[in-house]
């Protein structure tokens, strides 16, 4: 669309070529659509302002074009949109930043231009605005639990739509509770039901003699020790996981807690050889170690209320349940020769949540693939599974070691 122009541009005198520009604002101001429009129409919308096709315009007229709609847009939005036309500093906005604005995606090039210099939002903070509803109070609050930077809070705000919801917290949690419920039944125990000679012939369990069996690196998350296991990492998914995945979506946060699980079998299966592993701790950690670091290295920024005292909170819990998870490991078992669960899978989770869960969470709404840590921590996390993978394969045997028997 934007390769056909009239030919006038090229042609036409200066005093003709002001009337045709004048003609053409007219006809951007009768547009009622612009928040609305797709792609192709912002294209045709911004050679409006771009009769060259340079790809940019100037922010003298994107300041134009946001005064004549900006009564259709978010005034959050708004707000953001001004903000990048008052510090960029070349004096131009270019095209994909104004696609990308009008399609809530945020470019890294269009963050650097908004925090350059000392810009000053020009409204109120979004914790002083009143008359809100409870499911904006609760999108606020979360805001402000997740995001340091006011102008991520205020963007968040306005673009949340609870579409999707937060469906893969909540379903994890459902399927992990389901399967203790089961096994309670089953097993007839509910307390420490990994004292039960029968538990670890569950096949979900990772066992070191049945490390082959490569699905057992993921699955052991739906066994837990007991009711006391399972109800301190459910209630910390919950509160931490549910709010993080509203503001970063399932697929980020899933990824962080995924790669949290695997880490902790594979963390086992190198430095824990003889032991195996139940529960969601390694997931859990990761999420929690993620959130309490990228609170700490934005400490300013972060507006949620009495945050000392909850991260004070959040690591006491944190070491309750590893210290029960090094107190049962190293518990007399109740089927020997095989030792309890270990500790060491809440070590590789808290790993990843420091490495790749910070990466993640600093960069709301922004590509990981433009962020050179990104790939570095990707990197350290490959080598790192393969060297695990490498080591299940030959090392038990190069060590002769002497595993418990398969249950």
């Amino acid at each position: 669309m934007g390769d056909r122009r009239p030919e006038t541009h090229a042609s036409a005198s200066p005093a003709v070529a002001a009337s045709s520009e004048a003609e053409e604002i007219e006809v951007l101001e009768s547009e009622d659509v612009l928040p609305m429009a797709t792609e192709d129409h912002w294209k045709a919308l911004f050679d409006q302002f771009d009769p060259e096709s340079t790809g940019y315009i100037s922010t003298e007229k994107f300041r134009n074009l946001l005064q004549r709609h900006g009564s259709e847009l978010d005034p959050h939005k708004l707000e953001v949109l001004l903000a990048l036309a008052d510090n960029n500093s070349d004096g131009k906005i270019c095209y994909q930043d104004f696609v990308n604005l009008m399609s809530n995606k945020r470019s890294n090039s269009f963050r650097q231009a908004i925090l350059q210099g000392n810009r000053r939002l020009c409204s109120k903070a979004l914790l002083e605005e009143s008359g809100l509803s409870l499911s904006q109070r609760l999108i606020r609050h979360v805001a402000y639990e997740t995001l340091p930077r006011e102008i991520d809070r205020k963007w968040y705000y306005d673009s949340y739509s609870c579409c999707p919801p937060p469906w893969f917290m909540i379903a994890i949690t459902i399927v992990e509770v389901a399967f203790f419920l089961y096994n309670g039944v089953v097993l007839d125990r509910f307390v420490l039901q990994v004292t039960h000679p029968l538990y670890l012939k569950n096949s979900l369990v990772y066992h070191p003699q049945l490390r082959a069996q490569a699905w057992r690196y993921l699955t052991y998350i739906f066994m837990h020790a007991g009711i006391e296991h399972l109800g301190l990492n459910v209630a910390l998914q919950l509160l931490v996981g549910v709010p993080l995945e509203m503001v970063h979506g399932a697929a980020r946060i899933g990824f962080v807690y995924i790669a949290g699980v695997v880490a902790g079998s594979l963390a086992v299966s190198v430095a824990d050889m003889t032991a195996p592993v139940v529960g969601s701790s390694g997931g859990v950690y990761a999420l929690i170690s993620a959130h309490l670091a990228n609170i700490v290295m934005n400490w300013s920024g972060m507006k949620c209320q009495f945050k000392l005292l909850r991260m004070a909170l959040a690591l006491i819990c944190m070491s309750f349940e590893f210290g029960r998870a090094v107190w049962l490991r190293f518990h007399p078992s109740a089927y020997p020769p095989c030792p309890h669960p270990s500790f060491v899978a809440h070590l590789g989770g808290v790993l990843v949540g420091i490495t790749l869960g910070v990466v993640i969470l600093r960069n709301y709404e922004q590509r990981l693939q433009d962020q050179s840590l990104w790939w570095i921590f990707i990197f350290i996390y490959v080598v790192f599974v393969l060297f695990a993978i490498f080591w299940n394969i030959f090392a038990y045997n190069l060590l002769d070691l002497k595993l418990p028997p398969p249950p």
